[in-house]
């Protein structure tokens, strides 16, 4: 931001020098920064190279500036103190920021049992790596803008897995990729503007808010051992409804077939209801084969948007999620949306797209599967062994998490608080 004044008096090699020194001695110009090189600084500011030189030169005598063989003219520590620009900058940078933002503080925590994460050691670093460093090295070309709804392939490999793995009826024009299913949720609440959700209760209090963040009033109906019963969805008045049947959040409950079929009905009985089926951790199921989605009872054409994601799967900061729009929703979707790109980096979309072709992602799900597996029965015969036949433990069957009930605790924020101060982060079933 240097403004050179060719008209004055004084030579332009002069203003260049006292207004990097100035920049220098304020702190604006950190110690160790590196000044552009003189043919950088030249052509911006629209000077000679010789010019810039003189300028450089002279901070180099002064001390402001050193001089490395081969590497250009570095800014040099002056002792002085930092003010001015840099100075407000480090009142107003945050302590923790080198650390990134997190939702939650985790002072005094040693075991957080909270449903957010995953465990990152059982991530395969090594394949996923290894494939990406091919692509960037021979597929320059993915380094364009790709299609709307994400590359074809990958949409073919995942129609496949959805089929083979959750009874998905569909094709891959159907498929759309995006960054995350809030993002999602976000394009669906645009296409389905002027709508009510019902949402289960308890439910997915962040699916709740980016719905409602986005104009879409929701309404809460409190679910039963079932799930969500059709008769409180037709008195919530919605014509949306957003529910997870494989594997009930937070309940753990899995919807049966009877069930299912009745909210079919419900949205099969007035044109404009939809199903919003969030099928977001079914891979990991440690008894049986889980029900076919709810998208798959209803046909390509029904009235189903499915929803999964690879954040349990492979990990929450990838940020890659589908959904599946019936063919009704398609061409709506592709012409509100076709001056946008997709949000999901083409690498990141080839390498699962090898990942899954060349099947580690299946094989990578069943050893997870089984080392969940694992720590959910050493854990749960833990507790039982310690908390004794009073202890119930819901949803234990499939999933990252469980819902523990413990009668006579003196209820949910008694045991939320007393794992606190034993360092143990819980969630409420309330929250």
């Amino acid at each position: 931001m240097i403004t050179l004044h060719p008209e004055e008096k004084t030579p332009l090699y002069e203003q260049l020098y006292a207004a990097l020194a100035a920049d220098i001695r304020s702190g604006a110009l950190a110690p160790g920064k590196p000044l552009p090189g003189r043919r950088t600084m030249a052509a911006q500011l629209g000077v000679s190279t010789n010019t810039v030189d003189a300028a450089y030169q002279m901070l180099a005598a002064e001390g402001l500036a050193q001089a490395r063989p081969r590497s250009g003219f570095f800014v040099q520590e002056t002792g002085g103190m930092l003010h001015t620009r840099a100075a407000r900058r480090a009142r107003t940078v945050p302590q923790n920021a080198e650390e990134g933002n997190t939702e939650e503080k985790n002072d005094g925590i040693l075991y957080d049992l909270s449903t957010g994460s995953i465990d990152t050691s059982l991530f395969p670093a090594r394949s996923w790596g290894r494939i990406q460093k091919e692509l960037m090295y021979q597929r320059p070309e993915l380094l364009q803008r790709g299609e709307l709804q994400g590359d074809a392939n990958l949409r073919a490999r995942i129609a496949d897995y959805l089929s083979e793995y959750r009874g998905v009826d569909c094709t891959a024009d159907q498929v759309v990729v995006g960054a995350g299913i809030e993002y999602l949720l976000g394009c669906l609440a645009h296409l389905f503007a002027g709508s009510t959700a019902a949402i289960e209760n308890p439910g997915y209090g962040r699916a709740r808010a980016v719905l409602e963040n986005n104009g879409i009033p929701c309404v809460p109906v409190d679910i039963d051992r079932s799930g969500l019963p059709a008769e409180g969805l037709e008195a919530s008045g919605a014509n949306l409804c957003y529910i997870t049947p494989s594997h009930h959040f937070p309940t753990g409950v899995t919807m049966p077939a009877p069930r299912r079929a009745q909210l079919l009905a419900w949205a099969a009985a007035r044109p404009g209801r939809y199903l919003l089926e969030d099928d977001y951790d079914s891979e990991f199921r440690f008894d049986t084969r889980p029900l076919p989605s709810l998208q798959g009872m209803a046909g390509p054409d029904g009235p189903v948007v499915y929803l999964t994601t690879f954040s349990k799967s492979l990990a929450p900061g990838m940020r890659i999620a589908c959904m599946v729009l019936p063919w009704s929703l398609l061409e709506r979707y592709r012409q509100d949306f076709a001056v946008y790109a997709n949000t999901v980096s083409r690498y990141e979309q080839q390498t699962l797209c090898t990942f899954m072709g060349e099947g580690y992602f299946t094989r990578h799900i069943a050893r997870m599967r089984l080392a969940y597996k694992r720590r959910m029965e050493t854990f749960a015969g833990q507790l039982r062994k310690e908390l004794g036949p009073r202890l119930l433990l819901g949803g234990a069957h499939s999933g990252l998490h469980f819902l523990l009930t413990l009668p006579n605790a003196g209820g949910e924020q008694a045991m939320v608080q007393a794992a606190a101060r034993q360092g143990v982060r819980l969630r409420g079933l309330s929250e």
